[in-house]
C-alpha cells in the first residue's frame, strides 16, 4: 500500500477530479477533507460509504483510503501534523480538542461518517475552507496568522458537532489510568505485538499481574475481552460495509482462521458472521 509523505506541518490545497487516480494509501499526517462539490463513495479502512457536498472527513495518519467519483468532485484538503494543531489552537481549546481526538480514536463510527452533522455548520465549514484556501495561497501580510485562526475556527466547529452528537457526556468523564489503558487498547487492538501483556504493561510502567487485575477490577472485563470486543466491532463494520469475504476478514482481524472467527463471533452475536452480513 502506498504511503503519502508530507514534509510541511500545514498545507491547504484544492483538487477537482472526474476520475480518482490515486491508489489506496495512508499518510504521515492528519487530514481534514471537505467535499466542496460532487458525490461518490469513500473507501476507508476496507469500508465503503457514500459522500456528498458538505461532508467533512477527519483522517488519522494510519487510516487508509481512496475515493470513487460518481459526479465530478472538488476536494479541499487540509493536511496538518499533531504539533501544528497544538500550536495553532487557542489555549482554552487544547484540552477539549485532545478529548475530541481521543473520542474519535475510541469510536470507529466517528471516522466513517461526516464529522459535521449540523446543516448550518456544514455551510460554515465550506465557507471557512474556501477562505482558508485563499489566505494560505495568497501569502500576503498576516496570511499565516489568519490561516491559523481560520483553522482553529474549523476545529472548534468540529468539536461542537462532536459534543452535540453525544460525545459531551463521554468526554466529560476525565482520563483515569483505566481509561488511558482502554484508549490504548482501542487504538492498538489489531496490533498483536502491542497487545502482548508484557508490552502493554511496559507501556504504562506497570507489572503484568497488576495491570490485568486492575483492568478486571475497574471494568469487570479482562484485557483480552476488551481486545476481542474491539475486534468484533471492527468485524461488524466490515461485514456490513465491505466486500471482504469471511476468510479475508478473519485474517485482517488476526484470527487463526475462519473457523476460529466464526466461533468467536457467534459467541458475541449469537449468529455466524455470514448470517449477520445477510441480515444487514
Amino acid at each position: 500500500m502506498k504511503r503519502i509523505v508530507n514534509f510541511s506541518s500545514f498545507n491547504v490545497f484544492s483538487i477537482e477530479k472526474e476520475i480518482w487516480d490515486i491508489e489506496y494509501h495512508n499518510h504521515n499526517f492528519y487530514e481534514l477533507i471537505i467535499i466542496a462539490s460532487g458525490k461518490g463513495t469513500h473507501h476507508l479502512n476496507g469500508v465503503t460509504f457514500a459522500y456528498q457536498k458538505g461532508d467533512v472527513f477527519l483522517l488519522r495518519p494510519s487510516d487508509a483510503h481512496e475515493f470513487s467519483i460518481k459526479r465530478k468532485t472538488r476536494f479541499i484538503y487540509i493536511k496538518f501534523t499533531e504539533n501544528y494543531i497544538w500550536e495553532s489552537l487557542h489555549t482554552d481549546k487544547k484540552t477539549e480538542l485532545n478529548k475530541v481526538i481521543r473520542l474519535m480514536m475510541e469510536d470507529s463510527s466517528f471516522v466513517y461518517e461526516s464529522a459535521i452533522s449540523n446543516k448550518a455548520d456544514r455551510e460554515h465549514m465550506l465557507q471557512l475552507a474556501g477562505i482558508l484556501l485563499y489566505e494560505f495561497n495568497n501569502k500576503s501580510i498576516y496570511s499565516k496568522e489568519t490561516s491559523a485562526d481560520l483553522f482553529s475556527a474549523m476545529i472548534t466547529i468540529l468539536i461542537r458537532n462532536t459534543m452535540n452528537s453525544g460525545g459531551k457526556e463521554r468526554i466529560s468523564k476525565g482520563t483515569s489510568q483505566a481509561e488511558k489503558i482502554l484508549y490504548y487498547i482501542t487504538v492498538n487492538a489489531m496490533d498483536a505485538d502491542k497487545m502482548k501483556l508484557e508490552n502493554l504493561a511496559k507501556e504504562f510502567t506497570l507489572s503484568q499481574n497488576y495491570i490485568s487485575i486492575y483492568i478486571k477490577k475497574q471494568t469487570g472485563f479482562s484485557i483480552q475481552q476488551h481486545v476481542m470486543h474491539q475486534k468484533i466491532k471492527a468485524a461488524e463494520k466490515l461485514l456490513k460495509q465491505s466486500n471482504y469475504n469471511i476468510n479475508e476478514i478473519a485474517d485482517q482481524l488476526g484470527f487463526n482462521d475462519a473457523s476460529h472467527f466464526n466461533k468467536i463471533f457467534r459467541s458475541y452475536k449469537n449468529m455466524p458472521p455470514s448470517l449477520f452480513r445477510k441480515n444487514n
